[in-house]
């Protein structure tokens, strides 16, 4: 047998008043939260709201290993995975949580999540022995399920009812029944200004494990989590600083010397691993359809502008000379990053470009104009384009409507577009089986790259018995890179988060809502 380890209270207030307050946890999130299902987009604002909603099988710990969460076995052979639900799991709607729940779930989540649909191919049954027991009989060893099921960076395996896990994958649910540490109030949600959570109060936390990442024991502290919607920097800034919003999820760097001052506010970084700013280009469009014009552009990316831009001077803020895998991590290698770390000419960019066929076309970049770092690397990244030649056309928007915008698959004249510079926690990009590594085409990530090569070596490497050939594979992915070009990385920056003295248990990797309290 083996188990796979793996925030407007003030003193003026009556003392109810108080009290209440105290039990209310109120929360600026980094946007508005305008896509209720875990598994329908990448928003890392959806992740969030999906781990305060839905649980996970397994957890992640701080050293990005699987570990159990809804479960209390996992048993493998190599070719029978048995995972075994965790006694007293219910959903929000009063329901035992079961196992052809679990079985509907995991199957709706593979038709969409990259790591997912790696698990799906090797499949070949998943059933319900029973009411605690999902079964997993695979067409060869795939010892990275518990990984796949318990990743967190998005698309989680959210687990839902059977009923709601029926509904097509590519159709958004949006009714919220989970079975995590909170409940979706609906009635109470406005768009673009509240979303707010209410404890669920039959959650079992696990009874064991270290409270990390994703991992460990999930104790809801507060009976009520409220999202304020603030797009505006100075009034969130001022809001926290007056103790009217106990947490900021993503303050500009630039405003943390004030925000911290008097001591009554904090800021961290909990991701160890960075923010990874990417340019997704358009595969399906000119210009960037044409792999030449992809290649020539690489002379033009110069990642300290697009970091400074994000963090400002300080170093220890931001990184360049990063490539197709997250710095520091096992996968990532230096291979061909002459490409990205020479010195760089425009002038010669812009010949390339032009031996390369370009006709003009117009570059339609769009920028969130709500997200400050995204709204600068976007500025960045048209005049980068600029330079080299193209013709830009920067169009500004708030980021629930480029997230749905980006979806759009008909050419920039038809309300398409040419480049979007997005970012991935440092965790997304740790190894090549995520959705930004899949270039598959028109059933990729947004941007729809296709390259054989790299699907290709990116199932080897799915399949690699031992790290070092792991290694050996993501050095050939990094090469490939540089051929084909699916996006271009330009840059790491690591992203504080600041709140209320007040609060303690802030759990390391994203916005988490368990284990945070109040100090007594």
């Amino acid at each position: 047998m083996k188990r796979r380890g793996f925030l407007a209270g003030s003193l003026a207030l009556p003392a109810v008043a108080r009290a209440q307050g105290a039990r209310v946890l109120r929360f600026v999130p980094q946007s508005d939260l305008t896509v209720l299902d875990p598994i329908w987009t990448t928003a890392y604002v959806t992740r969030n709201h999906g781990y305060l909603v839905f649980d996970t099988l397994f957890g992640q710990d701080g050293q990005f290993k699987p570990t159990l969460q809804m479960l209390d076995q996992a048993i493998s052979d190599g070719l029978i995975w048995r995972l075994r639900l965790r006694e007293g799991l219910r959903f929000h709607d009063g329901e035992r949580v079961l196992a052809r729940d679990c079985v509907a779930s995991i199957r709706r989540w593979m038709a969409r999540d990259a790591f997912g649909g790696a698990l799906a191919d090797a499949t070949d049954e998943l059933s319900a022995a029973d009411d605690r027991t999902i079964v997993f009989r695979l067409k060869r060893p795939f010892p990275l399920l518990p990984d796949a099921l318990g990743k967190t960076p998005t698309l989680m395996a959210a687990m839902m009812p059977e009923r709601l896990a029926k509904t097509d994958p590519f159709k958004q649910i949006t009714e919220m029944v989970g079975s995590g540490p909170y409940r979706f109030k609906a009635d109470e949600r406005v768009v673009g200004a509240r979303v707010v959570y209410e404890r669920f109060a039959d959650y079992v936390p696990r009874a064991d494990g270290a409270v990390e990442w994703t991992s460990g024991p999930k104790v809801a502290h507060f009976d009520r989590v409220e999202w304020k919607v603030i797009p505006d920097e100075a009034t969130a800034s001022a809001a926290l600083q007056q103790g009217e919003v106990d947490w900021w999820e993503y303050p500009s760097i630039d405003l943390l010397d004030s925000l911290t001052k008097s001591g009554k506010v904090k800021a961290r970084v909990t991701d160890p691993t960075g923010i990874i700013c990417i340019a997704r280009i358009n595969h399906l469009h000119p210009p960037f359809n044409n792999p030449a014009i992809r290649r020539a552009l690489l002379g033009a990316v110069k990642q300290s502008d697009f970091m400074t831009a994000v963090a400002g001077d300080d170093r220890k803020m931001w990184r360049d000379g990063v490539g197709a895998f997250c710095p520091g991590t096992p996968m990532a290698t230096d291979v061909g990053m002459e490409v990205l770390n020479g010195p760089r000419d425009y002038e010669r960019v812009k010949r390339e470009i032009m031996a390369a066929g370009y006709k003009g076309e117009p570059a339609v970049i769009l920028s969130a104009s709500d997200f400050p770092f995204r709204k600068a690397t976007a500025e960045v990244g048209a005049d980068m384009m600029r330079k080299a030649g193209l013709n830009v056309d920067l169009q500004a928007m708030d980021w629930g409507t480029l997230v749905q915008r980006r979806e759009k698959k008909g050419p920039p004249s038809e309300g398409g577009w040419s480049m979007i510079v997005t970012t991935l926690s440092g965790v997304d990009l740790s190894n090549p089986a995520g959705h930004a590594y899949r270039t598959n085409g028109q059933k990729a990530w947004f941007g729809w790259p296709e390259s054989a090569a790299i699907e290709g070596l990116r199932q080897q490497w799915l399949q690699a018995p031992d790290l070092a050939t792991q290694q050996k594979l993501c050095q050939e992915i990094q090469r490939q890179v540089w051929v084909d070009v699916p996006q271009f990385p330009v840059g790491l920056f690591f992203q504080p988060t600041a709140y209320r003295a007040g609060l303690e248990g802030m759990v390391d990797g994203f916005a988490a809502f368990w284990n945070i309290r109040r100090a007594a």
